[in-house]
């Protein structure tokens, strides 16, 4: 989890799209939603989220091929503590295994 969450940012998933898909409403929490080909877009009161995801190569070390999905966030009218409160839960719900 981070800090801060800028409006408009990339990062690279370690899970395949079906995954993705499957781990993506529970995230959102209460929000509504709806999902279109490659990208969803979230109300956020009266903001929004628009993600847009492609699936990449696979990160390969050794005999262990992991899947990458390469996701791109943009929050339109929300300010920085609206951005971090959603980006939180959203966070915890993506987070997966490792300790």
């Amino acid at each position: 989890m981070q800090s801060f969450y800028a409006e408009i940012f990339e990062r690279e998933m370690g899970c395949t799209e079906a995954e993705w898909l499957m781990w993506l409403p529970r995230a959102i929490g209460d929000h509504h939603w709806k999902l279109q080909a490659k990208s969803a877009g979230v109300r956020i009161g009266d903001g929004a989220l628009g993600l847009k995801w492609q699936v990449a190569a696979p990160r390969v070390i050794g005999l262990v091929s992991i899947p990458v999905l390469q996701v791109s966030f943009r929050f339109a009218g929300l300010d920085e503590a609206r951005r971090y409160t959603f980006m939180k839960r959203f966070d915890l719900y993506m987070q997966r295994g490792g300790g």
